[in-house]
């Protein structure tokens, strides 16, 4: 297994504890939760089961559904009890007799895609409840390692982490699982035998993110654009509808986290709650507040609050990758299997490459932070921005990246993709001067400011280079 080392050895130390476990796996479609879980304990469960994507079921017909599915799991699981179950409490009662029928040492439940058996009115999570708080807790054997996993990530938080009734505090862990860094998709891409450069890695990375399943994909022999194309714009390309398949499997109405996703997509920077009511027509309400969070915690947006600016002043931003190359290069691409190929180096690639590469900076900090030597020091990462101000002389800036340090440094950071080293030319100092200039006459920070470069491969020296405190490359970023 690639990667999620940390992870697995967590699950195993479960094996060990002398009491019952109740764990929570959670985290965006495609990252590789269920793979995790499965590949830890060798495939190897009293019992497992997977929810049905409700999508395709009429919404009447959705708990008899689910509920005919787990009566199948507890088949493949030896049940020999009645194959009607009428509710999620005769599920749970069901189960409880596979696990008094089992020899094993260690009773391991895994339940995968928990969020789709939460139909309406269903009774699911009281039946869970009791299941867990009034008979697995109150065995006298403590052999029960139960873990739900869910890809429906606000859902797991409302109902699972942060739960307020019966499960409130019940967990005993729980695992957030992340997508890939640059370096676990480079060690990704070697135990698959596929040669790619550190630069078209991170090229991949700019397009799909570190979603283990995409880069699964890949083909060695052929090239990145090569494989690009095949995965997105040949016909029949396996992630050319993964838009679609990606939000419906979330949200069980999707129509309006898409209308959010889609003004986001519209603006690099980021805008207000008010501007996203605005665009898409969607009333500021209670009901967007928690839209927000759901892609959120998802990962395909964040919130931020620019630097010296109130929670009130936050703003969100667009982050998911995938999402990104969709909204460019996807949506309304006339089908051409070349398309890639072709475009490789158009100024509209060289736009969108440059705002990639900023997403994927964000996206390692930690290692940004390393190659600053200051990964022991607390940091706030944050943006800014300020409009003219004639009277304060302040001309009016925008800085996407801020590392304030507790070390009294403030590192105000450029991200820029190149194909070769960088070139400092006299309008990128300039633009540089102009906004330490303002952000200093604007905050009145007393910190030390240190102009910083992130860019792909160097900085060719010239008379502008020298006035950068520090120059960090992408193989800093494969840490």
């Amino acid at each position: 297994m690639v990667g999620r080392k940390e992870e697995k050895k967590y699950l195993l130390s479960l094996i060990d504890e002398e009491e019952p476990q109740f764990i929570a796996v959670f985290g965006r479609r495609r990252i590789g939760k269920t793979y995790l879980v499965r590949e830890s304990f060798g495939h190897k469960f009293t019992f497992q089961h997977t929810g049905i994507s409700n999508n395709q079921i009429e919404p009447g017909a959705r708990k008899i559904a689910q509920l005919n599915k787990f009566a199948e799991s507890l088949k493949d699981a030896g049940y020999k009890g009645a194959d009607k179950l009428e509710t999620w409490n005769d599920a749970f009662n069901a189960l409880k007799e596979v696990i008094k029928e089992s020899d094993q040492e260690k009773k391991i439940i895994f339940i995968d895609e928990l969020s789709w058996m939460d139909t309406k009115d269903s009774g699911l999570i009281s039946a869970l409840e009791s299941f867990w708080n009034g008979w697995v807790t109150a065995r006298s054997e403590k052999d029960i390692i139960l873990i739900v996993c869910a890809s429906a990530t606000y859902w797991m938080i409302q109902n699972i982490v942060n739960a307020k009734g019966g499960l409130h505090n019940r967990l005993t862990g729980q695992i957030h699982l992340k997508p890939f860094t640059l370096h676990e998709c480079e060690e990704y891409m070697e135990s698959k035998k596929i040669i790619f450069n550190r630069h078209q890695i991170l090229q991949c990375y700019m397009i799909m993110g570190g979603v283990p399943y995409y880069w699964s994909l890949l083909k060695k022999g052929k090239s990145l654009p090569q494989n690009i194309d095949d995965l997105f714009f040949k016909e029949g390309a396996p992630l050319a509808n993964e838009y679609e398949n990606l939000y419906s499997a979330l949200f069980n109405k999707p129509g309006q986290y898409l209308k959010i996703v889609e003004a986001l997509s519209t603006v690099n920077k980021g805008i207000t709650r008010d501007e996203i009511s605005n665009i898409t027509g969607i009333a500021s309400s209670g009901d967007l507040t928690r839209k927000l969070a759901e892609l959120e915690n998802c990962g395909f947006i964040r919130k931020y609050v620019p630097f010296g600016y109130k929670q009130k002043n936050c703003l969100y931003q667009l982050i998911d990758n995938y999402t990104l190359f969709y909204y460019k290069f996807l949506r309304d691409n006339v089908q051409n299997e070349n398309y890639w190929k072709e475009q490789s180096n158009t100024p509209v690639v060289r736009t969108w490459s440059g705002i990639a590469f900023e997403r994927v900076c964000f996206e390692h900090i930690a290692q940004i932070k390393a190659a600053l030597g200051i990964a022991g020091v607390y940091t706030e990462i944050n943006s800014w921005q300020c409009s003219k101000d004639e009277e304060k002389g302040i001309l009016g800036s925008q800085i996407d990246l801020l590392i304030v340090r507790k070390d009294q440094v403030i590192n105000v950071c450029e991200m820029k993709y190149s194909e070769t080293d960088y070139v400092v030319d006299a309008k990128f100092d300039k633009d540089q001067k102009r906004k330490i200039s303002d952000f200093i006459k604007k905050t009145g920070t007393k910190y030390a400011i240190h102009p910083t470069l992130i860019t792909t491969y160097g900085v060719e020296e010239n008379a502008y280079s020298g006035e950068i405190q520090a120059i960090i490359t992408a193989e800093a970023l494969f840490a």
